[in-house]
């Protein structure tokens, strides 16, 4: 489970976790929170605030779908902004070999990349119900693993301390 806010590298590093599951034989599938937000939202997504509640519910919908894959025997690896206590407290207490990843990166770094234009559509406006800005977030206090941007650390050496430390819980 990788979160962290948007901008933060959850779906880069989650790509470049899958070959090293596939590599030990396993069967890695990606979940990628803004694809599953469509597929959830379907038709309604013009109607859609994605304001607390709805983020809540559509939380609830990603963590019933991982049990579901890691059930039939996927390595199931989901990269999403994920905002509840009680989200990781379910995800911990239902979700088999359940790891946790934060991508500790600071709001002014994640402005400066803001590859989907969302920091910069927040300031000019022209949208809201935006995470770490007007909607609070519960980060994770429990992870298993946090990585601070800060450290400086390369895209490798982020995906192989994931990588090692989930081989260590296993």
């Amino acid at each position: 489970w990788i979160t962290g806010l948007s901008g933060s590298g959850k779906t880069t590093v989650a790509e470049a976790l899958r070959p090293r599951f596939k590599n030990l034989g396993l069967s890695p599938i990606i979940l990628d929170g803004d694809i599953l937000r469509e597929v959830f939202n379907g038709a309604d997504k013009i109607n859609s605030s994605y304001d607390l509640h709805e983020r809540m519910n559509l939380s609830r919908k990603y963590g019933l779908l991982c049990k579901s894959l890691s059930s039939q025997g996927f390595i199931v690896i989901i990269a999403t902004v994920s905002m509840f206590q009680e989200v990781y407290a379910w995800n911990r207490k239902n979700l088999p070999n359940y790891f946790e990843v934060y991508l500790d990166v600071p709001l002014k770094e994640l402005m400066r990349r803001d590859p989907k234009n969302i920091y910069k559509s927040f300031a000019t406006g022209a949208i809201r119900n935006v995470a770490g800005l007007d909607l609070s977030v519960d980060y994770p206090k429990n992870a298993h693993l946090v990585i601070d941007s800060a450290a400086g650390y390369t895209e490798e050496e982020i995906v192989d301390g994931i990588f090692k430390n989930w081989v260590k819980r296993r």
